[in-house]
């Protein structure tokens, strides 16, 4: 579904990507875990057209899109879900979500889909005319990745859904992923908690000063000595 091959990323004259590789398949969900400034953010800020490569391509579906603006990016199926929440302080709960069906093929089909994200989130149906900004962090973590399921997405990317989470909202967040994989919808996962996101994904890419350094089967990187020296702490 997705491919991203050879890109190269600069900010300025400072190279923060260096020629990586990586896909999704339809269904699937790829994590990309590493430290702060491994470069993870910027990966999904190109896919989703805020940021250029200088160099190599990005498809989706066999179409080229490196080039497209982001609203024809999030035109074709790919929800970013961003670090930092991004809610509308200021809106409720509900007007925030029919935010996020603004293409027109996920408007036409917008009460269908507000139902599943309500079934997904009860919280969110029990706060619909709340304003998003009076929501504890947790509960505005899952309005975001509600919003974004209300594009009706082929590919849902998320940035770090988990930081500034304490521990029991961010496993309740990680239980909701699995549910939206169950589902089928394709996930690009990243984050920083590399075990909770190897333990969910089916394949994972380990992103270091904008290399990938290791990639595989997630059950083969949870035992990958490397990963549990540098990254479990075992």
């Amino acid at each position: 579904m997705l491919f991203v091959n050879n890109i190269e990323v600069s900010y300025g004259s400072v190279q923060v990507i260096h020629k990586i590789s990586f896909k999704v398949e339809k269904g699937e969900c790829v994590t990309i875990v590493g430290s702060n400034g491994a470069g993870k953010t910027t990966t999904l800020k190109t896919i989703s057209g805020l940021l250029r490569p200088i160099s190599g391509t990005i498809e989706f579906e066999d179409r080229k899109i490196d080039h497209l603006p982001p609203f024809e990016v999030t035109e074709l199926g790919i929800a970013h879900v961003p670090e930092g929440r991004g809610i509308f302080p200021e809106m409720t709960v509900r007007e925030n979500l029919d935010l996020g069906a603004y293409v027109p093929s996920a408007k036409k089909k917008r009460k269908e889909t507000l139902d599943r994200v309500f079934l997904l989130f009860p919280r969110l149906k029990e706060r619909q005319d709340q304003l998003a900004g009076t929501l504890s962090g947790g509960e505005q973590q899952m309005l975001v990745i509600g919003r974004g399921l209300m594009l009706e997405p082929k590919l849902l990317m998320l940035d770090e859904p988990s930081l500034g989470l304490a521990p029991i909202l961010a496993e309740a967040v990680f239980e909701k992923l699995e549910e939206i994989h169950g589902q089928g919808i394709a996930t690009l996962l990243v984050e920083q908690n590399v075990y909770r996101a190897l333990t969910l994904a089916n394949r994972g890419h380990v992103l270091e000063n904008g290399h990938i350094v290791l990639e595989g089967n997630c059950e083969d990187l949870l035992r990958n000595d490397y990963i549990k020296t540098a990254y479990l702490g075992i």
